[in-house]
Order: structure tokens, then C-alpha cells, then sequence
């Protein structure tokens, strides 16, 4: 039998084997470590053989996906267990190019902003769909650093960047028993603290049995959403359970089906506001007309997106002037009450306003795939749904969308409800027509790829 001959190359970032895992730890460790002379070389010889120990298990496994790196045993979801996020220290906001937005000194804890659960996991989906790359040094758009401690500063709107070191300063501690989604849970490592610890928000329980939870958390190579079992994949009994001290009500139920549906409310006449409670006072039907442009019209966006209707404000935020954004939010609130025909109309009334108001009454379920987007549009269906062999109704439309925008040269046929290279190309092409480079084209589309397609 001939000897096989190896050729160095570079497996893709996100393969689950065991062997790319194995090897995108070292790799990360050996970024953590400053090199000092002949130290590159040895980084460098150390590499090569990972990836040839990593080709060789290629071969002689028949050519499967069943690779194993050489130069350790790996037990459990190898891929897995070790986030391998090395995180920064503690900073302001920051503004582009990764310069201080805010030069001010970080958030202090005895100043936390009120935020509610669902607003949390919301704000979380935001860089889940996005699939923003991980970095300790890098800085979204939004201003927050791209490691596990950025996140969840993020989901909880800090204000500043804070780390596993103190963003138990801004908790406290709690039990297993008493987790609910938006809370955190913290591995802080005082021997190594920047690269062996972690952090990641509960967004609920898989089940009854309560083993697994989803946790969202930004770790290599993008932000994730996964079944993960308790406390964590590695370290187990070092993830400690924390609430942050700024969370208020909208609890989002723990497993599906476990809370009953509240009886539809009717709509009725609001009781009439308190003297001076101005903020409170329903301002008339004709402040929520097609172009009118006024301050109620913005807080009734606030309080939509404080309810569930995160999904219908592609900017994340509410403005002044009545659109079908805030139509399509108001109708998705009416009917979570449980109303139908011309009470469900999209138009506030006195009622639907003193619900908002005084925060009663249903929120809006957090079903997104299925949920209308701007324009009559179906919602973002999440980054998911655009991954090789995935099928969806969200494809076909968004190909169609391509060929009616005139990026649609790469299909042979369809399209269909099957996502392709071709639909890929196409995406990438718009993208790139927006001026967009780099990971920002790389032809799967986020939550701005959607909105401006189908605007």
C-alpha cells in the first residue's frame, strides 16, 4: 500500500469533527500566549502538525467525517465543551473603527436600567441572527465587545462592556430551582480569568427533566442558541446561576405548553386616567393615521417592543411617524389579547392604549417564523433557516424577492424552498450592491439583508 501523502489545508471554521475541534483549542490557546523568539516557528510547527494529525485520521478513517485528532483523547461533544473565548477587560461603549463612543468610566452597578425578560432574549436574538463573529477586541455596531462578557452586557443594556469578573457585580446569586430566561450563568476563573472563564444567558428549559437548558452566548466562531446541559458543557459545577437586579416583569414561559393561555380579554371602554397622568391618557385615534408624525406614535412603539414586538422594528427601534411597522405590531398585541375582525385592526383604541400603559394583558408570543413582518412581509425567520440543505418557506420568498430586485442570475431554476449556492451568490451579490464587504457579503442573509430586500 502505498504511503498517503498529506497536504496542509484548512478544514471550515464551524466543522464539528474531532479533530477541528481539538485543534481550534490550541489554536486559540496559542493565540492567548504572547511568542517570543523562536516561539512563532514552534506556534507555526505546532499547527502543521495538528492539521496533519487531523488529515491522517481523515485517511485512515475511510475518508469519513469522523476525523480524531492524534495529539489528545477527547471525551463528550468534543465541538462542544470548551468555549475556547478568551474575553476583555472591563470598558465603556464604543463607537466605530472600535474607538470610545462613551470615554466615560464603565457602568456602575447601583445605576442598572429596567429591562424585562423578553426585551433580554430579544436583544440576544439580535446578534444570534446577525451571526456577529467573535472577538475580544472587536466592537459590534452597537457598541459592545464581541466575547461572551460583551453579550450578555448587550442582552442586558449595560451600558458598558463589564467582564466575568464583575458582572456579578450587576446580579445576585440564585438557585437552579428559581432560573428563568434573561438570567446568567457565570464562570468566573480567577486563575486564568480572560481565557478560562465564561459566560451565558438561560433562555429556558428543553424539558421537564430540566438537564438541558438553551443557553444563548457568543463564543467561536459566531453567536450561538443550543441545548446545553447543565451547568455547561466542561466545568460543569462552576457555572453559577445569577438575575440581573435591573429585571422586571414578562416572564416568557420555561417549556412549551407549561402555562395556560389567559382568556381572552374583550375589548371595552378604558377606565378614565388619573388627574395629570398625561402619559397615561389615550391621545385620540387621529394621532395614529397614515404619515402622522407625533411623540405618542413613538411611545406606543416603546411599549409594542417592551410587549413582543421586537420582530416588527427591523431598526430595533420606534420613530415618530406612523407605518405599517407599528400597525402590524399594534394588530400582532390585539390579537395576542385575544380579539378578532375590527377590534384587531392594527389602529390603538382607549383600550389597547391602557393596556400598553399600565402593562396588562397578554404579551405578544414570540412565535416569529410564523408572525407577519413591515409591509405585510413575513418576519426574519432567523439564520438558521438559510444553511445548506435547510428547507423553508422563507427561502422560496426570499428568492423571489432576489429575481424581482434583478439578483437572481445564478438560478438554473426556481427558486424553490430549498436553500442553495445559488440562492447564497444571489444573496451575496445584493449585499455587495449595498456596499457591503466581507463578512458582512457573505451571501446569508440577516435581519438588514431581509428588511432591505423587502422594503
Amino acid at each position: 500500500m502505498p504511503m498517503p501523502a498529506f497536504e496542509e489545508y484548512e478544514p471550515a471554521g464551524d466543522c464539528v469533527c474531532r479533530g477541528c475541534a481539538q485543534r481550534r483549542r490550541v489554536l486559540a490557546r496559542a493565540r492567548a500566549i504572547p511568542l517570543r523568539d523562536g516561539g512563532h516557528a514552534a506556534a507555526r510547527g505546532a499547527r502543521r502538525a495538528l492539521v496533519l494529525a487531523t488529515a491522517a485520521g481523515v485517511v485512515l478513517g475511510g475518508g469519513g467525517g469522523t476525523a480524531v485528532a492524534l495529539s489528545a483523547p477527547a471525551t463528550g461533544p468534543v465541538a462542544l465543551d470548551d468555549p475556547g473565548s478568551p474575553q476583555g477587560g472591563r470598558t465603556p461603549l464604543h463607537g466605530p473603527k472600535s474607538r470610545p463612543g462613551n470615554p466615560g468610566a464603565p457602568g456602575r452597578p447601583g445605576a442598572v436600567k429596567r429591562i424585562d425578560r423578553t426585551t433580554i432574549i430579544n436583544r440576544a436574538k439580535l446578534w444570534l441572527d446577525a451571526q456577529v463573529p467573535y472577538s475580544m477586541s472587536e466592537y459590534w455596531t452597537d457598541g459592545y465587545r464581541q466575547d461572551c462578557s460583551g453579550y450578555v452586557s448587550m442582552a442586558w443594556n449595560l451600558g458598558s462592556n463589564e467582564w466575568t469578573g464583575s458582572l456579578d457585580k450587576f446580579a445576585t446569586k440564585i438557585t437552579k430551582d428559581e432560573l428563568l430566561p434573561g438570567d446568567m450563568l457565570l464562570f468566573h476563573n480567577p486563575a486564568d480569568p480572560n481565557n478560562g472563564s465564561h459566560v451565558v444567558l438561560f433562555g429556558g428549559w428543553v424539558d421537564q427533566t430540566r438537564t438541558h437548558y438553551v443557553a444563548y452566548e457568543q463564543t467561536r466562531p459566531t453567536t450561538r442558541k443550543l441545548a446545553t446541559p447543565y451547568g455547561y458543557w466542561a466545568n460543569a459545577a462552576k457555572y453559577v446561576p445569577y438575575r440581573f437586579n435591573g429585571v422586571t416583569g414578562g416572564i416568557v414561559p420555561q417549556v412549551p405548553g407549561a402555562v395556560p393561555a389567559p382568556a381572552p380579554v374583550p375589548e371595552a371602554p378604558a377606565a378614565g386616567p388619573k388627574p395629570g397622568d398625561a402619559a397615561k391618557t389615550f391621545p385620540g385615534a387621529d394621532k395614529f393615521a397614515r404619515g402622522a408624525t407625533n411623540d405618542h406614535v413613538a411611545q406606543l412603539g416603546r411599549m409594542l417592543i417592551e410587549r413582543g414586538a421586537y420582530r416588527f422594528y427591523p431598526k430595533g427601534v420606534a420613530d415618530r411617524t406612523w407605518s405599517d411597522h407599528d400597525r402590524l405590531a399594534t394588530q400582532a398585541f390585539q390579537r395576542a389579547q385575544g380579539w378578532t375582525g375590527t377590534d384587531a385592526d392594527g389602529i390603538p383604541g382607549a383600550h389597547t392604549w391602557r393596556l400598553l400603559v399600565d402593562k396588562k394583558g397578554r404579551n405578544i408570543p414570540p412565535t416569529v417564523g410564523a408572525a407577519p413582518g413591515p409591509g405585510g412581509v413575513r418576519a426574519y425567520p432567523g439564520a438558521a433557516v438559510f444553511r445548506p440543505g435547510q428547507a423553508h418557506p422563507a427561502v422560496e420568498a426570499l428568492g423571489r424577492q432576489l429575481v424581482k430586485k434583478g439578483f437572481g442570475k445564478y438560478y438554473t431554476s426556481g427558486p424553490d424552498a430549498r436553500w442553495s449556492e445559488a440562492d447564497r451568490r444571489n444573496v451575496e451579490a445584493f449585499q455587495r450592491a449595498q456596499g457591503w464587504r466581507g463578512a458582512a457579503a457573505n451571501g446569508y442573509p440577516g435581519p438588514e439583508t431581509w428588511r432591505r430586500l423587502f422594503a
